[in-house]
């Protein structure tokens, strides 16, 4: 049983690692575009508009996101609809973009903060860790979200999560999580 368990851990874990490590490289060179954006934005041509400066950082740093999650990071998932896809991404990332610009209005308007390291923490750390869950979450399982086995890093995933419904679904029974036949009569 502890077995079991333990192997179940390792698989679903070594199955999201990939993931998480290719959407945190990803992610941090968004970053890099996003901050460099919102910068150059906020301290010049949109000196005094910083929601919007956010927000079109944002957009351009989503643009390079799609490309790389869809090519690299997701790239088993993606879905053969490229239209359905951008537009579910697009969605997602407007929630991520109202909650990072959210955020620096929050800090800007409510918090009376004006300076331009506030407003960027508020934006490019507080907002951009907030809507980085809320993106990994949302690209894995609405965006890209088929289960496209063709390539044979990815050819077990669906061993795995099976593995685990079918041990679980057999423990819960009463079956036998090795063989999944249920004790007979006789045996009891």
């Amino acid at each position: 049983m502890i077995t079991t368990l333990a192997d179940r851990i390792r698989g679903l874990a070594s199955l999201f690692w990939r993931e998480v490590a290719k959407f945190g490289a990803v992610g941090g060179v968004a970053f890099v575009i996003d901050s460099a954006v919102f910068i150059w934005l906020f301290s010049g041509p949109m000196h005094g508009s910083e929601v919007w400066a956010k927000a079109i950082a944002t957009i351009v740093a989503s643009i390079f996101s799609w490309v790389a999650n869809r090519f690299w990071t997701f790239r088993h998932r993606k879905q053969a609809n490229v239209v359905r896809e951008a537009v579910l991404f697009a969605i997602m990332n407007l929630v991520g973009l109202l909650i990072a610009s959210g955020c620096v209005w929050f800090a800007k308007y409510i918090l009376d903060l004006n300076d331009k390291p506030s407003l960027f923490i508020a934006g490019s750390v507080v907002g951009l860790i907030l809507g980085t869950i809320f993106r990994f979450f949302a690209y894995r399982f609405w965006v890209f979200n088929e289960e496209l086995d063709a390539e044979p890093e990815f050819s077990h995933d669906h061993e795995i999560i099976e593995l685990h419904h079918k041990s679980k679904t057999n423990s819960e029974s009463g079956a036998n999580p090795a063989t999944g036949e249920f004790p007979s009569v006789k045996n009891l």
